[in-house]
């Protein structure tokens, strides 16, 4: 029988260069055993229905402003819209849509030779997406929360938090930010499922 999942440590840290203040969630018996973390903004009631974004880790696009995706300013804008309304951000260790740090920085250079991220991905053997987002469920239930609106374009992930548990009441959408630099990539995403408005 597997472990239940449980808090581990719950910290408040200022973030967003105005000192909004969150609370930094760690777990004990995640099915993957990756450090994931939930970013809690204002309270949370677990009888409430809460905002709540699933974000993968994108190294290039979070913390060094890669022109390639708009990982980045999607999470910024997530956390934009959590500061204001309050809700829960899944910060998931899933670099590259599962396939890690160094696969992504090898299908960068396969795009640079004419794929798109998912043929990339397809040439160095690997599926399109490889995450799982049975975590994050775990996580909300962990904290006690059955129903949320997920912020999301992605239909995948809708599907994996209700086959784990969660249920979604309602899908938010989030803006693309597009550039002349990721316009390709976000493309790619649209021809495959992905609900974005390219205009």
């Amino acid at each position: 029988m597997p472990t239940e999942v449980c808090v581990r440590d719950k910290v408040e840290i200022p973030i967003g260069g105005k000192a909004v203040r969150a609370t930094f969630v760690s777990f004990d018996n995640l099915g993957d055993e990756k450090e994931h973390v939930l970013i809690i903004f204002g309270r949370v009631d677990p009888e409430s229905v809460p905002l709540f974004r699933i974000h993968s880790e994108c190294l290039t696009g979070d913390v060094f402003a890669s022109l390639r995706c708009d990982c980045g300013q999607q999470l910024a804008g997530t956390i934009k819209l959590l500061t204001r309304y309050g809700g829960c951000l899944a910060y998931l260790r899933q670099e590259g849509r599962g396939i890690g740090l160094y696969a992504k920085l090898r299908a960068y250079l396969m795009q640079d030779e004419g794929l798109d991220t998912f043929e990339a991905n397809r040439f160095l053997g690997y599926r399109d997406d490889m995450r799982d987002y049975a975590p994050a469920a775990q996580m909300m239930r962990a904290i006690g929360v059955k129903s949320v609106r997920l912020i999301t374009n992605n239909p995948d992930k809708v599907c994996q938090l209700e086959n784990n548990g969660v249920r979604v009441v309602e899908r938010v959408g989030t803006p693309a930010y597009i550039t002349s630099y990721n316009r390709r990539y976000l493309v790619a995403k649209a021809n495959n499922k992905h609900a974005i408005e390219l205009g």
